[in-house]
């Protein structure tokens, strides 16, 4: 059997990464936090040292990105200096892997989607921590891959549509972002992506290689998600609430999110020959899912 590794297993892409479909010959390991804690550079070093592994998926993030801005130490150790440990474990035996990213390595000023090769520029905590954990695995491991993604979406954990669901049924009115945009992406979408990637690299050894954007095509600000979102649960017969749309200096956080988060996603298209699916299709078979 050949197996992969999988961190961050019990997350949104991870938990649909062990949906996905796997020829019959691999077997997927997804420890729990106690058995693998991405906080502990020498327990990623054992563990990947001692499991035989053909390739290694990076899902494990800390993901609270308000949280973050007082908890730095916490955010830097699981994404920087746990992708450190990882690529120095896999490059060390020549595993491949694949890294999960973000948006927010960019500061979202950029007008049009932002490509790969644009200069990073993070302006919180989480997007800094993030941007390290990208350079820690380029400089670690030649056989990797960097994917950034954006406003994940899932029938599982918790992410927008989830929490739009619940004060739907708890307000009658919502109060939406409307000046911020980016590309609702679904998590089983993501996960086929890094399945076909990790495959890829797994049994070619010139693979690309690189960083690539991946999300659901088409864009949106958070005020047209939601509306989507209610929109499909309406012609589902469900009763929905009104909708307000506000500016971000209406609804403070701690941190800044960055006001377009578009990603072009050509480059992943054309190494890779997987054309993403709309974000309004994705959100309708999690919907779907949600209402069983």
């Amino acid at each position: 059997m050949r197996r992969i590794l999988i961190t961050g297993g019990t997350g949104q892409v991870g938990t649909e990464l062990q949906a996905c479909s796997w020829p019959d010959d691999i077997q997927l390991v997804a420890p729990t936090r106690r058995e693998l804690d991405l906080s502990d550079c020498e327990s990623i070093l054992d563990y990947i040292a001692n499991g035989e592994f053909c390739g290694v998926i990076n899902c494990g993030a800390y993901t609270a990105v308000d949280r973050a801005e007082n908890d730095v130490l916490a955010a830097w150790r699981i994404n920087a200096l746990a992708p450190a440990a990882i690529a120095a474990a896999t490059g060390k035996r020549g595993i491949p892997v694949v890294h999960m990213s973000t948006d927010y390595v960019f500061d979202g000023r950029k007008n049009e989607p932002y490509s790969e090769d644009d200069a990073v520029a993070p302006i919180g905590v989480y997007g800094a921590s993030k941007e390290a954990g990208e350079q820690a695995i380029r400089t670690g491991n030649r056989r990797h891959v960097i994917v950034r993604t954006a406003w994940v979406f899932s029938a599982h954990g918790a992410n927008f549509v989830k929490t739009m669901l619940r004060l739907g049924e708890e307000r009658a009115l919502i109060k939406v972002v409307d000046d911020q945009r980016g590309c609702p992406t679904a998590a089983s979408d993501i996960a086929s992506a890094l399945a076909l990637i990790i495959l890829r690299l797994i049994e070619d050894g010139h693979a690309p290689a690189g960083t690539y954007n991946f999300v659901n095509d088409g864009s949106a600000t958070w005020f047209d998600f939601a509306r989507e979102i209610f929109e499909q649960r309406r012609a589902a017969g469900y009763m929905v609430p009104a909708l307000e749309a506000i500016c971000t200096d209406q609804y403070p956080t701690p941190a800044r999110r960055p006001t377009n988060s578009r990603l072009g996603t050509e480059k992943f298209r054309r190494d890779f020959a997987m054309d993403p699916r709309d974000w309004t299709s994705a959100l309708r078979h999690v919907l779907d899912a949600l209402s069983k």
